[in-house]
């Protein structure tokens, strides 16, 4: 280094002599995406909801039953001054709820208009998957009702199926609720 050097170029100097030595990033295609859901359980099953289609955890609330409504609708909630109609998910695929009332938890969806809680046998966290092993096909497993909401799954420890709660509140059966 010349003693005529200014700071800049010293600087400047010193950046490109560690960018040279620096180790290089992996290139884009060898990087993984990951994907994110919150994992959740109905009866034995377990299904991931992802990220950005639920908006709320709760537990279960308490809730005013609605008359003329279907079996599977429990009522409805105050959640913060909105109403939320509570909807038993299993009951609506023709399961037992668990009994288990302390795992039971509330997946708040907000959608499109659509303002609503699935209540589910237990909520298991958040899960993060590889996008490389989502598998397109929801597998031998699935049962027929819950097919139409599944778009694909993982397999980790056990299957996953990638459940999604946006395409559920469009289906016109589950808009179905007066008796």
């Amino acid at each position: 280094m010349a003693q005529s050097q200014t700071a800049f170029q010293l600087l400047l100097d010193i950046d490109q002599r560690c960018r040279s030595l620096a180790a290089g990033l992996p290139l884009q295609e060898t990087r993984q995406q990951g994907w994110g859901g919150i994992g959740f359980r109905m009866g034995e099953r377990h299904y991931v909801a992802p990220m950005g289609e639920i908006d709320e955890i709760l537990h279960e609330p308490r809730c005013a039953v609605l008359p003329g409504a279907k079996a599977w609708v429990r009522g409805i909630a105050n959640l913060r001054g909105r109403l939320l109609p509570i909807i038993d998910l299993c009951a609506f695929f023709g399961h037992e709820l668990s009994p288990l009332r302390k795992q039971r938890r509330v997946l708040v969806i907000d959608f499109q208009g659509v303002f609503v809680g699935l209540l589910i046998d237990e909520v298991l966290g958040m899960q993060h998957f590889s996008e490389r092993s989502l598998m397109p096909e929801p597998g031998h497993d699935s049962e027929p009702r819950v097919a139409p909401y599944i778009q694909g799954r993982f397999v980790r420890e056990q299957a996953w199926q990638v459940f999604s709660p946006r395409a559920l509140v469009q289906s016109p059966d589950f808009m179905d609720v007066a008796l």
